[in-house]
C-alpha cells in the first residue's frame, strides 16, 4: 500500500501547501505527492493544497448613487482588471480578496466622485479612472493583489438631468457645426480675396511692363529721330536724298497728290 497521494497544480494557478494548518510553501504548476495522514499506524502531518488563480481577471463593480462635489447624484459602473501576485497574502490577509477588491474600488470611486464637479466628470472621465486606480492600488498590494485597470464603464444620471444633458449636447453639436461652417466660409472668402489680389497684382505688373515697353520704344524712336536730325544737319545732301526718295515713293501712288510751291521773286531793276 502506498503512503502518498497526488495533487496537480495547473498552469495559471499556484498551490498553497499547508501542513497541519500551517503554511508551508507555494507550489508552482506541476504534479506533487502528498503523504497520507496515517501510514502503518504512524501519524504523518495533514497536508492540504489550496489552488489560487493567478491569471488576470475582470470584476464588474456596480455603483450606487454618489453625490458629486456640486451635489448631483451619479451612479457609476467600473470594470476592474486585477491579478493575484502574492497568493499567500491574498488568502491569509483578507477573508475573500474578490469581495475586498469590490469594496475598495467602490469606496475609491465614492471618494473621487465626491471631490469632482459634474462638469469635470463629463469632460474628463479618464481622470476619474486614474484617481480610482491610484487610490486603490496601494491598498490592494497589502493583500497580494495588483489592480491593473479600473475603467469607468457607465455614468448614469437622474432622468431629468439626462434630458438636460442631451439638450446641452445637441446645442453643442449645433454650435460646433456652425463654427465649422463659419470657419469654412471665412477660409473660402480669404482664398477668393487672395486670388483676386493676385490676379490684380499680375494685371498691374503686366500693364506696367507694357507701359515700360511702349516708353522704351518711344525713347528709342526719339533717339533715332535725334540721330537722323543730327545727320541731316551735318550732311544736307542726305536730307535732299531723303526728300527725293519720298517723292519717288509717292510718285508710284496714283492717288497721291503732290503740291509743289515755288518762291516768288520780285524783279529788281538797276538803280
Amino acid at each position: 500500500m502506498t503512503n502518498t497521494h497526488e495533487v496537480i497544480v495547473h498552469s495559471g494557478f499556484r498551490g498553497l501547501r499547508y501542513a497541519d494548518g500551517r503554511f508551508d510553501q507555494v507550489l508552482e504548476p506541476g504534479r506533487y505527492e502528498l503523504p497520507k495522514r496515517r501510514f502503518g499506524g504512524r501519524r504523518v502531518p495533514s497536508v492540504r493544497v489550496v489552488p489560487i488563480d493567478v491569471r488576470e481577471r475582470e470584476l464588474n463593480i456596480k455603483g450606487q448613487e454618489i453625490l458629486t462635489a456640486d451635489k448631483v447624484a451619479v451612479r457609476v459602473n467600473i470594470v476592474t482588471h486585477f491579478r493575484v501576485v502574492d497568493p499567500q497574502a491574498a488568502v491569509e490577509q483578507v477573508a475573500d480578496y474578490s469581495d475586498r477588491i469590490y469594496s475598495d474600488v467602490q469606496l475609491a470611486a465614492r471618494r473621487s466622485l465626491a471631490s469632482m464637479t459634474l462638469e469635470a466628470i463629463l469632460t474628463n472621465r479618464n481622470q476619474l479612472s486614474e484617481d480610482i486606480l491610484r487610490d486603490v492600488e496601494g491598498v490592494s498590494a497589502g493583500y497580494g493583489v495588483q489592480i491593473i485597470r479600473a475603467d469607468v464603464k457607465d455614468l448614469v444620471f437622474p432622468g431629468n438631468l439626462q434630458e438636460i444633458m442631451n439638450r446641452v449636447l445637441t446645442a453643442q453639436r449645433m454650435a460646433e457645426a456652425q463654427m465649422v461652417e463659419a470657419r469654412t466660409r471665412a477660409e473660402r472668402d480669404t482664398l477668393e480675396a487672395n486670388s483676386k489680389a493676385n490676379a490684380e497684382r499680375v494685371a498691374a505688373e503686366a500693364d506696367a511692363e507694357a507701359k515700360r515697353i511702349r516708353a522704351d520704344a518711344e525713347v528709342d524712336a526719339l533717339r533715332r529721330l535725334a540721330e537722323a536730325a543730327e545727320a541731316y544737319a551735318q550732311h544736307p545732301a542726305l536730307l535732299r536724298l531723303r526728300e527725293l526718295e519720298t517723292l519717288g515713293a509717292l510718285g508710284t501712288n496714283a492717288a497721291a497728290r503732290l503740291y509743289i510751291g515755288f518762291d516768288k521773286h520780285s524783279d529788281v531793276g538797276p538803280e
